[in-house]
């Protein structure tokens, strides 16, 4: 079999690109018209290529519920396992509706798919429907179909944001009471960093950079295992740490038997859901706060305080490790108001200007 390579793309017109490859036999083929260049590797990379690699051709006769596991595994060589976990769970929606129907089938029936939609939970509904039509986008690039039903079905509309819960820090300083020794930093450190659950509990002291009063987020819990973050993901970036996050620190107790800095009991990995149900809902019980019992608005709660003290969308995105659109629809709410703070930086900003020009004016 000769080596597999990269098929070559080249322009046929105005919007209109052709694909060059190598078959298994050498021998060169051509495939043509695509909508753009990108297309065209596209289709070698996901229809070619695993050709090439010996992996069995399309069937026009597979149903959506042998596809899906196919879906799932290539997909899973580029995203990380919790992404497939959130995939699997939500995809059992459209496996139980439309699971023995064969993928060409299912293209005629957008308007069976669109009254399904109708009737998922409202909360929910937004996502098991983005993951039924990624999957079918995939089924449609490999040659499984023709055309999206999921797409054609009509819009898939986000839900409204949910209310943005915040703490005080009367009350993280009330959870962190009830807590045992060992976790009492973990409410306010987690709401001074804005780190997700799995983020801050995978942390090892060698992410700490006490001098530069950062801290290098290189690694997540996923699936009860430690996974290192891609280097060119922006989920692996760095967190400025103020005078609380570094005090916070301090108070966790020294290990000699393992470099992270929170773990379990007996020093293995710490399971958040075991976390939850055994240290967080008691302690916030005891506390008598009368926040919704979630471990991540302590991250909602960063986000809040970094608005109030002027840090930007943009700023506040690359520290969180999320886009400025994910910032803008959560947080709206707290942007609106920051209007007189903007204000208020810019006449600050045209005094110091002013007293610059001033200075140079009487030299």
């Amino acid at each position: 079999m000769p080596p597999i390579q990269r098929g070559q793309a080249y322009r046929l017109g105005a919007n209109r690109w052709g694909l060059r490859y190598y078959d298994l036999n050498g021998e060169r083929r051509c495939k043509s018209p695509f909508p753009s260049k990108s297309a065209a590797l596209t289709h070698y990379r996901d229809v070619i290529e695993p050709q090439l690699r010996g992996e069995p051709a399309a069937r026009p006769d597979m149903t959506l519920a042998e596809f899906v596991p196919l879906y799932l595994q290539r997909n899973a060589a580029t995203v990380r396992p919790a992404t497939i976990s959130t995939l699997t769970k939500r995809l059992k929606h459209a496996t139980r509706a439309f699971g023995p129907i064969p993928l060409a089938d299912l293209e005629r029936m957008s308007g069976e798919i669109a009254t399904w939609q109708a009737k998922l939970p409202e909360r929910s509904r937004y996502g098991i429907t983005q993951a039924f039509r990624q999957t079918l986008a995939a089924a449609e690039r490999w040659g499984y179909m023709s055309a999206n039903p999921a797409k054609q079905a009509g819009r898939n509309p986000q839900p409204s944001p949910r209310v943005i819960p915040t703490d005080s820090r009367g009350e993280l300083d009330a959870i962190s009471l009830e807590l045992p020794a060992m976790y009492r930093p973990i409410p306010v450190f987690a709401a001074a960093t804005g780190l997700r659950p799995e983020e801050w509990a995978a942390l090892e002291r060698g992410d700490v950079d006490r001098r530069g009063r950062t801290l290098n987020v290189l690694r997540s819990i996923s699936g009860g295992v430690i996974v290192e973050l891609g280097k060119t993901s922006g989920a692996r970036r760095q967190v400025p740490l103020s005078r609380r996050a570094l005090a916070a620190l301090d108070q966790l107790p020294p290990r000699l038997d393992t470099r992270r800095l929170l773990t379990a009991p007996r020093g293995g990995i710490l399971v958040l859901d075991d976390f939850r149900r055994r240290e967080w809902l008691p302690a916030i019980e005891a506390s008598g706060t009368s926040r919704p019992a979630r471990i991540y608005d302590l991250r909602s709660t960063f986000a809040s305080d970094a608005l109030a003290a002027g840090v930007t969308v943009f700023e506040l995105a690359r520290i969180m490790g999320t886009s400025v659109h994910m910032i803008e629809r959560h947080y709206g709410a707290l942007l609106d108001g920051a209007g007189a703070g903007i204000a208020g930086r810019l006449d600050r900003l045209d005094d110091a200007r002013d007293g610059a020009a001033a200075g140079a004016d009487g030299v």
